[in-house]
């Protein structure tokens, strides 16, 4: 059949090629039209009941992660001259289109009691127009001594001052996202200049945006390094200009073909999806190696170009689509998984690898059809010196010292086992950015100064409309409280805000500031500051940034409250029982609600009736009192972002777990089919489970921690390193009977036939994984050495410890 394909190709080589060329363009102009992906991707699908409710918070209270943080240290913060700088810098990221607001020390608000009008006023404590120091510290006085602000907006003990920039959440989504942060940053820039100062930025808006700048900014470095480092080998390899240049149309093709299918399959480019580029380049050129390293062996036999051609095709076409086969199920295998992120990579990754095979099956047999027969120059690569006597000294390991080779891989196995018992899974949001990377150093700076910036989320649902009215509001935001003191004694998590703190604060000022009464409210007291609590009709057109951030931490109906915590990156090791921690407080304080209030010489009990009305423009209690009736039942969520990447990361661990015992059993089925022998299917498997271990060890022993960085090397491994062994085994087989089934003579061709190839192969492969350590993801770095090392071993192992098993497998038949 394959020689009858091979006949066909240079048949119809030139409709073929006009074809090939034809979809190619189809698919670039497909590939132009792909775009990147400004969300980060779906960890957890859709129907898992975290995802579910972190879905229902953002519907009920926005996205928890549109904050961009900024923040300074320093001891001059309320000198003139600084602040007004800090002041202009504040009002100049006002301006930038599609800034929501800006919590600050400049844009902090006191509530004032007015005991004529029985209001608090929300005013702003630092005048627009501060004209001279005293004025400044006189402002300065008041800020200090309101607790609300302490260890939000400052840090009283470092001189660390914040400010939070709030970002529309739908730009965040869209190209907008970049011009957004960079020119916020351009104002940050010019603050620094000119008050001689360093700022610390941080918060999802700008981790985002500066990976996904640096994804596609990365892509590009990567598909060129590639591109040239594939050329650089294969001109040595083969010393034709010709043939190198055919070599690099294939997986250039290759390319274009994979981006077109990203479009197609109507994803965007992520960071997992922006190295399928690269890597069909890695993938195609063995194709083109192999191909060519058997066209110029067969062209020296007998002399014949067609013939040469067709015995290129016949033997190298089987082989080649196996190899492709168990590459593709190396990667396609995510595509069974039920995250979105490794579904797509996997679809796009898995129908790239086959369509490659495609290419070079017509491209090569048909252009080599067109140029001239190739010459001494050309094939000199077949009796090179170094990779032949490299394949002599395995032979002879193969032959004379087997149990050299078992107990070198038996010594070798019991370290990595051992290592392997030192694994640690663990993972943290910005884990993937080096260490010295200012937008890592930084983050780092706000979790020794702020406790962090990473976003948790808790929701009290009453289950009931207005259930945060009435004593059920004010028992709500007292077991609010105490969750939060909670919460804030623990280390690694800031002081939380809701609406608790909204009403502590409120009680300050309705004490006239003394911040000794910094405190929730009790019934009695909140019946007297009810009226000031009233919203200021005069003044509800008019909005601050108080009301507008107390307007998000209660929905619509009144139903759900929201506690706010913003926390360090600690890991997805501590995370869980942080989380398990809050969540046992929570079941112990929001299991029942018994709050009375006796009037004096009544013997019945009472509930207080509190609506929280026009919060927009400050907190306002109607007061009523009525029968107490029934306690409401509660339901708390914790959810946010930490939520779903602790949720995400379990999920992609444990489906990339999945995919490897899927890779292995499917390409285990391809090479039973492929040999029809349980015993070399045995043989087969050996040589590419010793690989994985020893990786799996070197990790242990070196720290690295099982993410989903790191377990994605181990199936991408197997599906690229079984290649070689497809190719020896194919190899083998085919000269099994030219030598009377003597195996250890056709080991031995094997070894001088197949080597050369598999060598070169094999620093391809090597060479075009190692490009990946230069990322500034640490993720990607993980997949190219790891992966190189798999490599590595598995092309020792396929060329050594295989041929010592087939010997092994031999004797016994």
């Amino acid at each position: 059949m394959w020689q009858r394909l091979g006949s066909l190709v240079i048949k119809y080589r030139l409709i073929l090629l006009i074809s090939l060329v034809a979809v190619t363009g189809l698919m670039g102009y497909f590939a132009s039209k792909v775009t990147l992906s400004y969300d980060f991707g779906k960890a957890i699908p859709t129907d898992n009941p975290k995802y579910k409710d972190y879905v229902s918070f953002r519907q009920k209270f926005g996205d928890d992660g549109n904050v961009l943080v900024l923040a300074v240290k320093t001891d001059k913060f309320f000198d003139l001259n600084y602040f007004k700088a800090y002041i202009a810098m504040q009002e100049q990221i006002r301006k930038v289109h599609n800034v929501n607001n800006i919590i600050s020390v400049p844009a902090a608000i006191n509530l004032v009691k007015d005991s004529v009008t029985q209001k608090l006023n929300a005013v702003k404590i630092f005048s627009d127009q501060i004209l001279t120091q005293a004025d400044l510290d006189s402002a300065k006085n008041i800020f200090l001594r309101l607790p609300f602000y302490a260890g939000r907006l400052y840090n009283p003990d470092s001189s660390c001052y914040l400010m939070g920039v709030g970002i529309n959440k739908d730009s965040l989504n869209s190209p907008l996202r970049t011009k957004i942060v960079n020119d916020i940053l351009a104002c940050v820039t010019s603050f620094e200049k000119a008050a001689n100062t360093e700022t610390y930025r941080s918060g999802l808006p700008l981790i985002r945006t500066i990976s996904s700048y640096r994804i596609e900014k990365e892509m590009r470095f990567f598909l060129f390094g590639s591109v040239i480092l594939s050329a650089l080998i294969l001109l040595l390899f083969f010393r034709s200009f010709s043939t190198t240049i055919l070599s690099l149309m294939v997986v250039l093709m290759g390319v274009v073909w994979s981006v077109g299918i990203l479009y197609l399959c109507g994803f965007k480019i992520t960071i997992l999806t922006g190295i399928i580029p690269p890597l069909v380049v890695v993938i195609g050129i063995p194709n083109c190696i192999y191909f060519i390293n058997k066209y110029h062996t067969a062209y020296l036999v007998h002399g014949n170009k067609k013939q040469a051609l067709i015995e290129m095709v016949s033997k190298m076409g089987i082989v080649t689509l196996f190899c492709n086969i168990t590459a593709a199920i190396g990667f396609g295998v995510f595509a069974l998984t039920k995250s979105a992120v490794l579904q797509e990579f996997g679809v796009v990754a898995g129908i790239s690898i086959m369509l490659i095979f495609v290419v070079s099956f017509i491209l090569l047999p048909a252009a080599l059809s067109y140029l001239p027969v190739p010459g001494k120059s050309q094939t000199k690569y077949l009796h090179n010196k170094l990779v032949t006597s490299f394949l002599l000294k395995v032979e002879k390991w193969v032959l004379n010292h087997k149990p050299v080779v078992y107990i070198t891989t038996s010594v070798l196995l019991i370290a990595a086992i051992a290592g392997i018992f030192r694994l640690k899974t663990v993972g943290f949001i910005v884990d993937d950015l080096p260490k010295k990377d200012k937008l890592y150093t930084d983050l780092k700076f706000f979790e020794r100064n702020f406790k962090g910036v990473m976003p948790l989320e808790i929701v009290v649902d009453t289950k009931k409309k207005n259930g945060l009215s009435g004593t059920r509001g004010l028992t709500v935001f007292t077991k609010a409280d105490s969750l939060a003191q909670y919460i804030a004694a623990m280390p690694n998590m800031n002081r939380p805000l809701s609406i608790a703190e909204g009403l502590k604060f409120a009680k300050q000022s309705f004490f006239d500031g003394d911040s000794a009464y910094y405190q929730m409210p009790t019934l009695y007291e909140i019946a007297f500051m009810s009226d000031y609590l009233k919203a200021n009709k005069g003044d509800s057109g008019s909005k601050n940034n108080f009301s507008k951030m107390l307007a998000s931490f209660m929905d619509s109906s009144r139903q759900s409250a929201r506690i706010s915590v913003s926390m360090a990156d600690i890991g997805t090791k501590r995370l869980p029982f942080v989380l398990d921690s809050i969540q046992e407080k929570v079941d112990q304080l929001f299991d029942t609600a018994k709050y009375f209030f006796t009037e004096p010489n009544r013997q019945s009990s009472y509930k207080l009736d509190t609506t929280i009305s026009d919060i927009d423009s400050a907190i306002s209690v109607d007061t009523v009192f009525s029968k107490y009736d029934t306690v409401p039942q509660y339901k708390v969520q914790l959810t946010g972002t930490s939520i779903t990447f602790l949720e995400g990361s379990k999920f992609i661990i444990n489906g990339l777990k999945e995919s490897i015992m899927w890779a292995f059993l499917l390409i285990s089925l391809c090479m039973l089919y492929l040999f029809k022998s349980v015993r070399i299917l045995v043989c087969s498997l050996i040589p590419n489970l010793i690989p994985l271990v020893i990786t799996a060890g070197v990790m242990g022993w070196a720290g690295v921690p099982l993410k989903p960085s790191t377990v994605l090397v181990f199936s991408v491994a197997l599906g690229i390193a079984i290649d070689i062994t497809i190719r020896f085994l194919v190899n083998y087989k085919q000269e099994l009977p030219t030598h009377n089934n003597n195996v250890k003579i056709t080991v031995t061709s094997t070894i001088r036939h197949t080597g050369l190839s598999i060598v070169y192969t094999s620093l391809v492969l090597i060479a075009g994984f190692v490009i990946f350590c230069f990322s500034s993801f640490g993720g990607t770095i993980a997949l190219g050495w790891l992966t190189s090392i798999t490599l590595l071993v598995a092309t020792l192992t396929n060329l050594v410890l295989l041929p010592v098993l087939l010997l092994l497998v031999g004797k016994k038949s």
